[in-house]
């Protein structure tokens, strides 16, 4: 589903009521990160124990993905402004959701009066901020009055300067000195919305019609391997997509669209999709070709959703199992598989512009441990193929530890293995309209003992 915009303001009134609402809502969806809770999992327990209207989620969505775009500019005002620490947290999280908007090099969504205004009310229907008012006035009217400034300041500080903690700066920097800073860049701003058209529903020129009479503009892409893909030039929520709950379209990346052609599955096929869920690649697979496709998900939470995706895009239904891919002896049957599609967890760092949320939750020492566990499905999946078969190894990140070491290091542990011409890596700031992908394309050797 598209990213919700962020609501004009029309004060005074219901809109900048909304936006107080808005703000305190942020603001948890702020701490509820900051406390190491993914976007994905906070925003619906906070929308169901505060009773969200689906407007009101939508709004708190969006205004906390803008906070979290610019958490590192708005922080380092904020010290500047006051360089106590703010207490209680919630007030801290309040005045960062504000700064966050108020110190936007762009235009604003609302205008500055209005923010602080709203702002100060907010605190007012709080009982532990209700004290806080004259600060929050005090701090955001500064902001306000000196903000070229305290900018000028702010941005001599890379992890405000490019809004990602030191330590992502760092290993971006290493592993691309050429790339870097555009990537960095490019996360700053919402990605585009991506569509996959299901080829057993019809092409894309006739999907492109139905785009053009419900008034959406797209632009198709002439890339191999993105013949179904369609960009659109603004994103909607999914509901508005023609023929959505019909199964004509999927949203998806145009990075994760190569997936499937890469795999080069035929009909008849026998397929593995060790980490399957919410289902995208999965049906893509589906699409192009009749294959018995056995689709694993270790998150009994999330397996559900494989099947969902099938029956909404009228697929033949895949065998969906819940286990753990790294652990064979538990789920698999002894016949081997032609075929081998490994989207592997990772870090997501590829992606941090599509979930602002993720630069924040990581540490450095997640990544080794996210190679270590790579690296054990690289080699438990490795014996399940066939000889001549394929495995595609992927991960939607941009660090080296996860994509090119990872497979240089199977390839000098595995003699049967072949590596195949694929992708590599893609970076979002060579390929504005892509996320951040990492793709090898293995294939075992005839002669290898079955």
């Amino acid at each position: 589903m598209a990213a919700p915009t962020l609501r004009d303001s029309t004060p005074p009134g219901a809109g900048a009521r909304a936006l107080r609402h808005d703000l305190l809502a942020a603001a948890a969806l702020l701490g509820s990160v900051l406390q190491g809770q993914s976007l994905a999992a906070a925003l619906p327990e906070l929308a169901a124990r505060q009773r969200w209207t689906a407007a009101e989620r939508a709004a708190a969505q969006a205004l906390g993905f803008e906070a979290l775009r610019g958490l590192g500019r708005a922080r380092e005002v904020l010290r500047l402004l006051q360089p106590r620490r703010i207490k209680p947290a919630q007030l801290e999280h309040l005045l960062l959701v504000a700064l966050a908007l108020l110190s936007l090099p762009q235009s604003r969504p609302y205008a500055d009066h209005t923010l602080v205004f709203e702002a100060v009310q907010a605190c007012g229907e709080q009982p532990r901020l209700a004290h806080a008012r004259g600060l929050v006035n005090a701090l955001l009217r500064r902001a306000q009055a000196q903000r070229e400034e305290l900018l000028r300041q702010a941005l001599q500080v890379e992890q405000a300067r490019h809004n990602h903690p030191p330590w992502w700066i760092d290993a971006c920097r290493a592993a691309w000195p050429d790339d870097w800073q555009a990537m960095l860049e490019l996360a700053a701003l919402p990605p585009p919305m991506t569509l996959r058209v299901n080829r057993r529903w019809g092409s894309r020129e006739q999907y492109l019609q139905h785009l053009r009479e419900a008034g959406l503009d797209a632009v198709a892409p002439q890339q191999p391997g993105l013949e179904q893909a369609l960009i659109l030039e603004r994103a909607v929520p999914v509901h508005q997509l023609p023929l959505f709950e019909s199964g004509a379209v999927s949203v998806q990346d145009a990075s994760a669209q190569l997936a499937a052609g890469l795999l080069d599955v035929a009909d008849g096929m026998r397929v593995l999709d060790a980490c399957a869920a919410p289902g995208g690649k999965t049906a893509h697979i589906l699409e192009l070709a009749d294959c018995r496709l056995l689709a694993l998900e270790r998150d009994r939470e999330r397996a559900p959703r494989i099947a969902d995706t099938l029956r909404r895009l009228r697929l033949a239904e895949a065998q969906v199992r819940v286990a753990d891919a790294a652990q064979p002896q538990s789920w698999w049957d002894g016949a081997a598989f032609d075929r081998i599609l490994l989207d592997a967890p990772c870090s997501a760092s590829g992606i941090s512009r599509r979930h602002p949320d993720i630069r924040w939750l990581r540490r450095r020492e997640d990544i080794d441990a996210l190679a270590a566990a790579q690296r054990a499905l690289l080699r438990a999946l490795w014996p399940l193929l066939r000889p001549g078969g394929r495995l595609l190894y992927a991960t939607c990140s941009v660090f080296p530890a996860e994509g090119l070491e990872q497979a240089q290091d199977f390839l000098a542990g595995h003699g049967d293995a072949l590596a195949l011409v694929a992708p590599g890596q893609i970076l979002p700031g060579r390929s504005p309209e892509r996320d951040g992908f990492f793709y090898a394309l293995f294939a075992k050797r005839a002669d290898a003992p079955a």
